[in-house]
């Protein structure tokens, strides 16, 4: 159910699915049977995406899902192999927090928050997921901290001062 391949050598892309499910539609001849994957794919330098699919096929869902993550980048700001401040997000009923940790700790959290830092290059990080252990919500919840990240220099501009 877990891999991780190189999607295209020139970018060094990396993608992990991390969820399939099967899913049924109900009609008036029976049921309809249909899958939905959910991937995640990063550079492991600072970009990562995510990517829901859903096709009657296997590989089909994988495909659209990549597709998908590849088209949603977000760009995470890191520091020396963890993240610059401790971060509180939401996503529907699940809720994530991420604190940064100092070099040799590793990624502690949960398979789809793991898989994020671990696409994004961030090799140090502590978290704690609250709520909700839905896989895309997490995922959701933990993009949307990653995306509330600042660094230095932008809260220097933001404020005014310098920031010890």
């Amino acid at each position: 159910m877990y891999r991780s391949k190189v999607v295209d050598s020139k970018d060094d892309l990396f993608e992990k699915v991390i969820k399939i499910r099967r899913i049924n539609k109900v009609v008036k001849g029976g049921k309809r049977l249909a899958f939905r994957s959910f991937v995640i794919t990063g550079d492991r330098k600072g970009k990562v995406g995510l990517g829901l699919g859903k096709s009657k096929e296997v590989p089909a869902s994988i495909k659209k899902a990549i597709d998908k993550a590849n088209s949603s980048f977000q760009h995470i700001i890191t520091k020396d192999g963890t993240i610059p401040h401790e971060v509180f997000a939401k996503y529907g009923s699940s809720s994530v927090l991420i604190r940064p940790a100092k070099p040799g700790t590793g990624v502690i959290a949960c398979t789809p928050v793991s898989a994020i830092m671990r696409l994004a290059g961030i090799h140090d990080v502590l978290t704690k997921s609250f709520g909700s252990t839905n896989v895309v919500n997490l995922a959701k919840a933990a993009m949307e901290g990653l995306k509330k990240m600042k660094s230095r220099k932008t809260i220097e501009a933001i404020r005014g001062v310098k920031v010890s």
